[in-house]
């Protein structure tokens, strides 16, 4: 069997039963695991279905599988969600960016809270909508696959009308001397929609994301609120942006 033949029956089976393993597929199409694994990575740069820890799901599963298998860091991004958590009210107007720390975090909101929250990422929206007391506000625009966010000037221009309580921003790097950047152009201007629209900003970073610079700028340093991370407050790790006068959580 061809490639080409073998990774279209691949889409196929993952589009007929959701979820399939590497196992499954190998017994099925007749090679090793090795050669599926490379398939599904392949698929899945393609955005036609994506990768889990022992096989591949559809792009459609994907919006309600965010769990140990997709999450990355998963412990962590529970542990800045719950900081998180402490700085919402009731009755407040939220933004929150794409990204699994964001999706943590409207996983985790209380049961009991009532707010009015914007998104531009299907899967966090669609999180939302299982919450009782959250009104979801879907921000939509042109679709970007792979991370399942709406990209584009109709989603900076809906930003721009918007005057919010608070702005969870998930961080894709942090340094003293860059502040905040992005690796996609796009991605970087609605952030920044995004602060434009807020009263409060709390950006949202992972430990692999201190020390480091993308391409795209976001902010500098002197211009951010608050970030919360998954490090204790007295962990080394953290000195430099705390002697830098950094407001951590």
């Amino acid at each position: 069997m061809k490639k080409k033949e073998r990774q279209k029956k691949i889409v196929d089976e993952v589009s007929i039963n959701r979820k399939v393993s590497s196992s499954f597929l190998s017994e099925k199409l007749k090679v090793s695991e090795d050669t599926i694994r490379r398939d599904i990575k392949e698929l899945d740069e393609q955005a036609l279905l994506t990768k889990v820890h022992g096989g591949a799901i559809s792009t459609i599963q994907k919006l309600y599988h965010y769990n140990e298998d997709v999450i990355y860091n998963r412990e962590n991004k529970v542990r800045i969600a719950l900081k998180a958590i402490t700085l919402i009210e009731d009755g407040m107007v939220i933004i929150m960016s794409g990204g699994t720390t964001n999706l943590m975090l409207a996983k985790l909101l209380p049961n009991t809270l009532k707010a009015t929250i914007y998104t531009y990422s299907l899967p966090i929206a669609m999180q939302l909508t299982e919450h009782p007391l959250i009104e979801t506000i879907f921000i939509g625009g042109k679709i970007h696959r792979s991370s399942m966010v709406t990209t584009g000037i109709d989603v900076i221009q809906y930003l721009s009308n918007l005057r919010v309580d608070i702005a969870f921003i998930g961080v894709s790097a942090l340094s003293i001397k860059q502040g905040i950047t992005d690796e996609g152009y796009e991605v970087s201007l609605i952030k920044k929609a995004m602060i434009n629209a807020s009263e409060r900003v709390v950006y949202l970073a992972t430990f692999n994301k201190l020390d480091s610079i993308l391409n795209y700028d976001v902010c500098s340093f002197n211009e951010i609120d608050t970030v919360v991370t998954d490090y204790e407050l007295d962990d080394p790790m953290l000195k430099n942006y705390k002697d830098a006068g950094l407001n951590l959580v």
